[in-house]
């Protein structure tokens, strides 16, 4: 009775020793997980471009050729110019056309012509003294019976045109002195920002004639040759960027909390003698999503993960596009120092 009594304690007692074992063990293990290295296994994202003229025409010439180094603003290719040229020295024409109009409306008629129709408006004033005194004659005449009818009437019709014509003068130096109507201005002025923003299209068609590299790159392939006709957007170059180096690899959930934008990685790749790279956290996607099959991890497949992009140093240009590439962090401790150093 005895030893069935002391039995259910030294169960308990078990029990206990048990349960502290475990939890003795899980925390050593996250102290052990806490201080390992975080490698991650990746790949050099694959980064190209595909480089063609914003306009069309007869590729003339061709500067690079596959496996060139370019820098970024370097000329690859040219079209035959002769055509734009040519369309640039219309519109430029037809833009100081333009200008000239504009200027001649905004400045209004010259003293000249505004004399020329003062003289036209005394001329034709005198005119008209003139056949007033005709027509007083011709009146006087036709009271006393002496001058007819007819003679009157012709007196008075030129009279009347005498008048008229004056008045038509006087407008016309009335209109001169005013200048050009408002609404005629502004259509000049119209007309020539028309002309400049023309200009520019065809200036920016002349520069778009030379095939200049975006980014430093490796030319992968030259796709046209010399001679060829090529449309807008038509591929002639495929051009590898190499500047900068992105490494895209994946962190699992669980060690999600372990990285930071900012902290400081070594990158190592397969090929012995090869130094390790220097490299940063640039980018950790904000979504989960599953592993890539293309990815090695020593979760499950099915475990979800979250794309983290490293931005590498590589002066010597010995990371290749799609190399796969291993990815060391520093333990949890080092690399918040570090992140917090950089900030």
């Amino acid at each position: 009775m005895i030893g069935l009594a002391k039995s259910p304690h030294r169960l308990a007692i078990m029990g206990l020793l048990i349960v502290a074992a475990s939890g003795g063990g899980w925390w050593w293990s996250q102290r052990q997980k806490a201080g390992e290295l975080l490698v991650l296994q990746g790949n050099v994202e694959v980064r190209q471009v595909n480089l063609g003229f914003k306009v069309a025409g007869r590729i003339k010439q061709l500067f690079v050729d596959e496996g060139d180094s370019v820098v970024e603003g370097q000329t690859l290719a040219s079209l035959d110019k002769v055509y734009f040229e040519e369309s640039l020295a219309q519109v430029r024409a037809q833009r100081e056309q333009s200008a000239a109009n504009f200027a001649k409306m905004e400045a209004g008629n010259r003293p000249e012509e505004i004399a020329q129709i003062e003289a036209l408006v005394a001329e034709r004033e005198a005119i008209v003294t003139n056949d007033k005194v005709t027509l007083d004659r011709a009146t006087q005449l036709l009271k006393t019976s002496t001058g007819t009818q007819k003679t009157y009437d012709d007196a008075l019709a030129a009279n009347r045109q005498a008048e008229a014509q004056l008045n038509s003068s006087r407008q016309a130096l009335r209109l001169m002195k005013i200048g050009f109507r408002k609404e005629d201005i502004d259509a000049a002025r119209g007309q020539l920002a028309e002309r400049d923003a023309l200009l520019q299209v065809t200036q920016r068609q002349l520069t778009d004639a030379d095939l200049k590299a975006p980014s430093a790159g490796v030319v992968l392939s030259r796709v046209r040759e010399a001679g060829a006709i090529v449309n807008v957007g038509e591929t002639v170059y495929v051009l590898s960027l190499t500047t900068p180096v992105w490494v895209r690899t994946y962190v699992s959930e669980v060690d999600l909390g372990r990285i930071s934008p900012g902290m400081d990685v070594e990158i190592k790749t397969d090929t012995p003698n090869v130094k390790p790279r220097k490299g940063r956290i640039g980018f950790i996607s904000p979504t989960a999503e599953f592993t890539p099959k293309t990815v090695e991890t020593r979760e499950l497949r099915t475990a979800l993960v979250y794309r983290v992009r490293v931005v590498a140093e590589d002066p010597d240009g010995v990371l290749r596009q799609g190399m796969p590439v291993t990815v060391t962090l520093l333990p949890t401790e080092d690399a918040g120092k570090i992140a917090g150093a950089a900030k």
